[in-house]
């Protein structure tokens, strides 16, 4: 136990840079990523209160062996709470973590590098070639778990890789995240929520809400409170603290949000894109294409009633997400946590809480794990810390 407790208080000194450095973490995700001050420090925040109370989850490794070294290649989106999310969970079961930035955010990588230098159980790479790195993982017998997130064909490139690997944790792209309103639905908490998923970090979350699926009755309220909230939103200097959503500096958000657009076959109530800048987009339709959405943009879909919501949104092969509102009959959660990761029922928050489960099913994730009768195959979220020990 002395083990873990030694852990936990390199983990609480980490939060305590986050702490130190806040406006400084901030600053560089809005020159890498347009990301707005204000939701770069709530970040922080959540990272760093993350990190003083992993005593939580001390149970889960007490007792258990490391794998060893444990890396992984952070994406854009949140790197200082992938860092205490995954990192942390690492670290507290003794393992050393190594990491490498996405290419979209260097100055970031740069600053995180140069605050945590010499923290012990973390090794942050900067500069190289995500590729390079993932091969140096691959050549490197001490990395026993290996997470990746992008597209499908980077998780099928280091599949065939397995044989290097104890454990491998694919998060893949995460589809249009769905929101469900049925008849029963608490419609003020279900339309706050909606609201504040949907456009929150410019969209640039793979938790954030890309349709909602709302039965006849409601739909009125719901489109008429989105469109009212996007009208709201102010769109402009990523440093300026009454801004929304900044500009989006990532050229392929842009692409991918063009795409989206040209397959969706709806009526665009509001939303433009204008270079970097990009306002939210409100799109209507009578069905939602199977299609990876990313960016400010939510698709709204009228639905007759709950069979035809459930089936609207059990369509997809993206597993990744879902938000129900109303009562969810145990026959019908079944199905959602047969095809989502992440199943929230009547949720009511604003960053996603960092000690839920992480990941999607189908498309949309997977961790395999090598075992003295081949390989193990688990679709679904990773629970972190206790996957992360033996």
């Amino acid at each position: 136990m002395r083990e873990v407790e030694a852990r936990l208080e390199i983990l609480k000194k980490i939060a305590g840079i986050y702490t130190k450095y806040i406006d400084d973490i901030a600053l560089a995700g809005a020159e890498d990523a347009g990301f707005t001050l204000r939701i770069g420090r709530l970040e922080v925040e959540l990272a760093a209160d993350h990190l003083a109370t992993m005593g939580e989850e001390a149970l889960l490794v007490e007792g258990k062996s490391p794998y060893g070294v444990v890396a992984g290649i952070l994406p854009y989106d949140a790197p200082s709470v992938m860092i205490a999310r995954f990192g942390g969970a690492a670290m507290l079961g003794g393992n050393v973590f190594r990491c490498s930035f996405s290419s979209q955010t260097p100055a970031t990588a740069r600053l995180m590098a140069d605050i945590l230098e010499g923290i012990e159980g973390l090794e942050l790479v900067v500069g190289m070639d995500n590729r390079e790195f993932g091969r140096r993982a691959i050549e490197d017998s001490g990395v026993r778990v290996f997470f990746v997130s992008g597209a499908g064909a980077v998780g099928e490139a280091y599949r065939s890789a397995l044989k290097s690997f104890d454990k491998l944790s694919f998060a893949g792209p995460g589809g249009m995240p769905a929101g469900m309103i049925l008849e029963d639905a608490d419609i003020d908490l279900a339309l706050g929520f909606v609201t504040r998923r949907a456009f929150i970090n410019s969209g640039q979350y793979c938790t954030t809400i890309k349709k909602l699926v709302v039965v006849k009755e409601h739909y009125k309220n719901a489109r008429d409170a989105v469109l009212e909230y996007a009208a709201s939103l102010k769109v402009g200097d990523p440093l300026d603290p009454e801004t929304d959503i900044g500009p989006i500096r990532v050229a392929r958000t842009r692409q991918v949000m063009e795409h989206s657009l040209k397959e969706i076959e709806g009526e665009v109530l509001t939303g433009e894109i204008n270079g970097e800048w990009v306002s939210p987009f409100v799109v209507e339709a009578d069905a939602v294409p199977d299609i990876e959405g990313f960016g400010p943009l939510l698709v709204l879909v009228e639905v007759p009633d709950r069979r035809a919501a459930f089936k609207e949104v059990l369509s997809t092969s993206y597993g990744f997400l879902v938000a129900a509102f109303g009562q969810v009959s145990p026959e019908e959660n079944r199905g959602l946590e047969e095809t989502f990761g992440m199943v929230h029922l009547n949720p009511d928050f604003l960053f996603t809480p960092l000690r839920l489960p992480f990941g999607g099913r189908g498309k949309s994730g997977w961790v395999l794990t090598r075992t003295a009768d081949g390989v193990a195959t688990k679709d679904g979220a990773l629970m972190y810390a206790e996957e992360l020990v033996r």
